[in-house]
């Protein structure tokens, strides 16, 4: 015979604040599925850039800056 499952002391439910009935399952998944790489910035880099378009653009500097200094470019995989 198996044994019932005990509950944890106050999680009968979810909280009164907590109404996910208007929410949509999977809204941001296409978009995030089509080749997003999500990061997470420190706390410290995130107050400088602010925007998605503010890190991109950093990011693009330099790497094009590394594209000149390489020599013999890796081949992709």
């Amino acid at each position: 015979m198996r044994t019932p499952r005990r509950r944890r002391p106050g999680r009968e439910g979810m909280r009164a604040e907590c109404d996910f009935t208007g929410g949509v399952r999977g809204k941001y998944a296409a978009r995030t599925a089509k080749g997003s790489i999500v990061v997470v910035l420190d706390p410290d880099v995130a107050a400088i850039f602010r925007t998605a378009e503010e890190v991109n653009e950093a990011l693009r500097a330099c790497a094009s800056s590394r594209a000149k200094r390489r020599k013999h470019p890796r081949p992709r995989a």
